[in-house]
């Protein structure tokens, strides 16, 4: 199994103690994130000491207003990396309001100006801003990944353009009915499963921090809301992950 999202830097064990449970468990590959320009070297430093992990890289758009949204020409070089598979994650989030709206306008923008340049996919964040962050993916015309999908209002656009929809631990939660019932719209060669570590954690293990082992979980969950073989459907998310994020 892979799962597409984890933050293995900000997790409170050693990214080796995480990465083994999580081989334990059956996921042999993981997406690192980075969410800003030193997580981004964290995470890379990350992919290059543990076999199976990749990078995504990017400043999230809580980090609009920072010093690190000028900072995308380390982010570029950065992303030169062969262990970076992608821009990420980046996004609108007009929830929180940690950021400036343009200012959170103006570096999605130029973040997927730069996934564009590079050829990368990229991981998209969006709350409370979802009609314009998919407006302004419009004119994005590489591969989109919609992490830990919430708005299933949405999901006609994205089915549409052909973009990744991505799962975490919340569609296990009980009160995700919306979300268990978009999954089964989601055809199977666009649907990803991920953990959002050390966020999110799966209904077995809410209450506590989350880690790629449990991705097995949401796993579960999205066979069982699609009616098939838990082991079979792994083997199909994982082959969708190789694609979107070229993995070998």
């Amino acid at each position: 199994m892979t799962d597409t999202h984890a933050h293995l830097d900000a997790c409170a064990e050693p990214a080796e103690a995480v990465v083994a449970r999580a081989k334990a468990a059956g996921v042999d590959r993981i997406v690192a994130i980075g969410s800003g320009i030193e997580s981004c070297r964290e995470t890379l430093a990350i992919t290059s000491r543990i076999e199976g992990v990749s990078a995504a890289l990017g400043v999230h758009p809580h980090q609009a207003g920072d010093d690190d949204a000028g900072r995308l020409d380390e982010l570029r070089e950065l992303l030169a990396e062969k262990r970076a598979v992608a821009v990420g994650e980046i996004g609108l989030d007009f929830y929180r309001d940690y950021a400036p709206h343009d200012r959170q306008r103006d570096l999605f923008s130029r973040q997927l100006e730069l996934a564009a340049e590079l050829g990368k996919p990229v991981v998209i964040h969006m709350r409370a801003a979802e009609e314009e962050t998919t407006a302004t993916l419009e004119g994005f015309e590489g591969t989109v990944v919609l992490h830990c999908f919430s708005s299933p209002e949405l999901l006609p656009v994205a089915l549409e353009r052909g973009y990744y929809v991505s799962f975490a631990g919340n569609v296990t939660y009980p009160k995700a009915e919306h979300l268990r019932a978009a999954v089964s719209e989601v055809p199977a060669d666009r649907l990803l499963a991920e953990t959002d570590s050390p966020y999110l954690s799966p209904q077995p293990r809410r209450g506590r921090p989350n880690e790629p082992a449990n991705v097995v979980h949401t796993v579960a969950v999205l066979a069982d809301v699609r009616g098939e073989d838990p082991a079979t459907l792994a083997r199909q998310l994982d082959e969708n992950a190789a694609s979107a994020f070229s993995l070998a």
